[in-house]
This record gives C-alpha cells, structure tokens and sequence, in this order.
C-alpha cells in the first residue's frame, strides 16, 4: 500500500444506536463499521494501563485493496481521542504485506520498521507514567524484536479496547482483507483481567453485511477470538440466529 495513501484510524463507526436491544439481544453490544472485538468503558480517567496479545493473522490476497489490523487501545469509544499500537496486514494488487504501527490521533499512524510475518506473536502495551506522558510498546516475540516510544497524550481514558479493525484509507473505511481467525490473548487493563463478558463485545458490518465476529471471552474474561465471515443478507443484529463463535 501507498503509505501516503491511509490517512488515519477512528473511533468506531458505531451503527446500533437505532437497532442497540436488537444488538444486545443476540449477545453482542455493539456494531461498527469498522471495528470488532472488545471495548470497555468508564469514567474519565479510568484507564491507565492495557496491555494484551495476539498471533498476527494470515491475510488471503486479493486483487481489489483490502486491508486489516489487529491492536490494542486507550479512547476512541464514544469519543474522538485514542491512542493504539497494533500489527497491519493487507492485500494490494494480489500482494499482501504485513507491518507493525503506533498511532495517536488526530496524526496519521507511524509504521514501525521492523518485520512482522503472519503467526507472529505480538504483546503490546500502553501505560501512562505521568501528567501527559506516555509509553507505547510493541513486542514481536517471535523475531526477538522490541520497540518502544514515549509519546504525550492528554485523552479522556474513558474507554480500552482490544480489535480488528477495517482502517480508514484515503478518508474512506477500507474493505475488510480475506484475513484468518485473530486470537486475543492475556488482556489486561490498569494490570488486571478486563472480565470482558459478550455485551463489551462489537461486530464489523460493511455495506449491510456481517463481515466479522467476536468470540465469547474466555473463563477469566481476558482472551477470545475475532473470526472474519462471509454472509450475505442483512446484518447479523436482524438475525434470529446470530452467528456465535466460541474461543
């Protein structure tokens, strides 16, 4: 992909604010158009410290531009702050790529220039150490690599989040990539288990179709999967029979 070309991430293109009981009814929380995964939210403040885990997916090319990333966050549910640090993988012209980033918003990403291939193991953090200042930190435990940057951030901390995401390229939502099942793994936020339970957690809907889906968390509420699907038809929050994939 033309670096140039993906301008920034968002919050979350929520899209249940009409249809939030039909959502809720079918065990997940919220949808999005290009989020899924798990979010929690609290008072100002409430967040100071995530960290989390994930195996860097394995990406189908395609010849059409599609695109993913799977990361960790501070914000950017239920308001226009965050800051994130996570892996990308995506399919240009048939070629798929794969890279490391960390972002603060309302600035574009910073890709980290160090190797990331699918089935990596990735462990990320995000801790504030003071007034404004933080540090952002990605492991690749596979490759032996460390990378770290202390950035300021003055965010509400009102929301934490563990997802894969559709990014914004060129000012537009970018196409879902054919991408395989992502496991999330040891979430943790202000050094504890975030005890995620299906109502934390959100569906991806593009153009009226289900793209991908949260697993349940797990007994401790602190690992699951997102799953990419493909179902035509209404979005899954219409649906009498939900697609549920378990972790």
């Amino acid at each position: 992909m033309n670096r140039a070309e993906l301008s920034k991430r968002t919050r979350p293109c929520v899209t249940d604010k009409v249809h939030s009981c039909k959502a809720q009814s079918t065990g997940f929380g919220w949808t999005s158009g290009n989020w899924s995964g798990y979010a929690i939210y609290g008072k100002k403040g409430a967040f100071r410290r995530i960290s989390g885990e994930w195996i860097v997916p394995l990406v189908k090319p395609t010849s059409s531009p599609t695109y993913s990333s799977a990361w960790i966050g501070i914000d950017g549910f239920k308001n226009s702050s965050l800051i994130q640090t996570g892996t990308g993988h995506e399919s240009m012209g048939g070629v798929v790529h794969y890279y490391a980033w960390w972002e603060i918003l309302p600035a574009a990403e910073t890709v980290i220039p160090l190797p990331v291939s699918p089935g990596d193991h990735m462990q990320a953090s995000i801790v504030k150490l003071g007034s404004g200042k933080w540090s952002i930190t990605l492991f690749n435990l596979s490759k032996s690599w460390t990378f770290r940057t202390f950035q300021r951030y003055t965010g509400p901390q009102t929301s934490a989040e563990w997802i894969m995401e559709a990014p914004l390229v060129g000012g537009i939502i970018g196409k879902l990539a054919k991408v395989s099942t992502t496991r999330f793994f040891n979430c943790r936020v202000n050094g504890r288990s975030p005890r995620l339970t299906p109502a934390d957690s959100g569906i991806m809907v593009q153009k009226k179709i289900t793209v991908s889906v949260p697993g349940s968390p797990n007994a401790s509420g602190d690992a699951f999967i997102v799953k990419r699907v493909y179902r035509k038809g209404k979005p899954l929050i219409h649906s009498r029979s939900p697609i549920i994939v378990r972790s």
